[in-house]
C-alpha cells in the first residue's frame, strides 16, 4: 500500500478534515496508507514540498504570497480548501456576556504574532472599531509557551485555534467570548498545497475523493465521534476540550461546501493581508490555486 507523506503547519482540531483523511480510514478505501506530522519549529511546508520530502501539506494562499513577495517563485500550488473561515477564538480570564472586541483595549491579549493569525485578527479587530495596535499584545512564543504563560496570569486574553483555548476552560481558567472567524465571514484560510508534478499522478485523485469523504464527515458527524477518532493526536487535550473545538467549527461552517478554491474566498484574503500591509499588489490566483485534481477541465 503506497504511503502518502502529509504535513500541517500547525496542529489542531482546525483542521480535522486533514487529520481525519489520515486517521479516519478514508486513505485506506482507496488504496492508500499515509503518515502525518506537523512542520518542525523553524522550518517551512514549503521547504519539505520543493525538496520532495513530502507530498501534501496544509498551507494558505497567503504562503504563495509572502514567497512572491521575497522575489521567490512559489513551490507548489492550493488545490483545495481545508478551512473557509479563520479558526482562531478569544478567551478571556472572566466570563464576560456580551463580549465586544473593545474589551481587549483594557487589558493584555495573548495572541499568535506574525503571518497569517495577526493579519486576520488585525482585520477581525478593524471590522469593529478597534486598531490592534492599540492593545497591550503578549508574544509568549508557542501554542505550548501561550498556555504555560497564561496559566502563571501572564495576560487577560487569549487567542488561538481550537482546541488550546477549549482546553483552557476545561481547566476553569479561560471563558471562550469570541471567534474570530464570526468577524471576518468566509475567507481563504487554510488549504492543501502540492506541486503540479504530484498533482498529476494517480495517487493525486485518490487522495481527493478521501480528502472530499473525510470533510464532509467532520462537518455532518457527531463531534464526541470525531473527537474519539482524532483522540490520539492530541494526548495532552481532554475529550471535553476536543469537543467544543469540534462543535465550535461545525457552527461556523469551516468545512462547509466544496473544497474547491472560490474566487471570492480568494479576494476576501487578498483584502485581509492588503489591509494588514503584508502584500505589495494583488496577486492574481493564476500560478497560485488550481482545480482539485479529481476535477477536469
Amino acid at each position: 500500500m503506497k504511503t502518502l507523506r502529509l504535513m500541517a503547519s500547525r496542529h489542531s482540531v482546525f483542521y480535522s478534515p486533514l487529520l481525519a483523511t489520515f486517521a479516519g480510514g478514508f486513505l485506506q478505501e482507496e488504496g492508500l496508507d499515509a503518515s502525518y506530522r506537523p512542520v518542525p519549529a523553524g522550518r517551512s511546508v514549503g521547504e519539505f514540498l520543493a525538496s520532495g520530502e513530502i507530498d501534501v501539506t496544509q498551507s494558505a494562499v497567503s504562503y504563495s504570497w509572502s514567497v512572491l513577495e521575497k522575489g521567490g517563485t512559489p513551490p507548489a500550488v492550493n488545490f483545495a480548501h481545508v478551512n473557509v473561515r479563520d479558526g482562531f477564538f478569544i478567551a478571556a480570564r472572566s466570563a464576560q456576556a456580551g463580549f465586544t472586541f473593545e474589551r481587549l483595549l483594557s487589558g493584555r491579549l495573548m495572541y499568535v504574532h506574525g503571518g497569517q493569525p495577526e493579519a486576520m485578527l488585525r482585520y477581525a479587530l478593524h471590522r469593529n472599531g478597534v486598531d490592534l495596535s492599540s492593545v497591550t499584545g503578549v508574544d509568549a512564543g508557542n501554542t505550548e509557551q501561550m498556555m504555560d504563560a497564561f496559566r502563571r496570569g501572564e495576560a487577560d486574553y487569549f487567542h488561538e485555534q481550537a482546541p488550546y483555548p477549549q482546553q483552557l476552560e476545561h481547566e476553569g481558567i479561560a471563558h471562550v467570548v469570541a471567534a474570530v472567524g464570526e468577524a471576518i465571514g468566509p475567507v481563504s484560510f487554510s488549504t492543501l498545497a502540492a506541486t503540479p508534478a504530484w498533482l498529476k499522478e494517480p495517487d493525486a485523485v485518490k487522495f481527493m475523493r478521501a480528502f472530499r469523504k473525510a470533510r464532509a464527515w467532520v462537518q455532518g458527524a457527531p463531534a464526541a465521534e470525531i473527537a474519539q477518532r482524532l483522540a490520539y493526536l492530541f494526548p495532552n487535550i481532554s475529550e471535553h476540550a476536543r469537543i467544543k473545538g469540534i462543535e465550535a467549527y461545525q457552527r461556523l461552517g469551516c468545512w462547509e461546501g466544496d473544497p474547491e478554491i472560490r474566487p471570492e474566498h480568494y479576494e476576501a484574503a487578498l483584502d485581509v493581508f492588503q489591509h494588514a500591509g503584508l502584500i505589495s499588489r494583488r496577486y492574481p490566483s493564476a500560478g497560485i490555486v488550481v482545480r482539485p485534481p479529481d476535477v477536469r477541465g
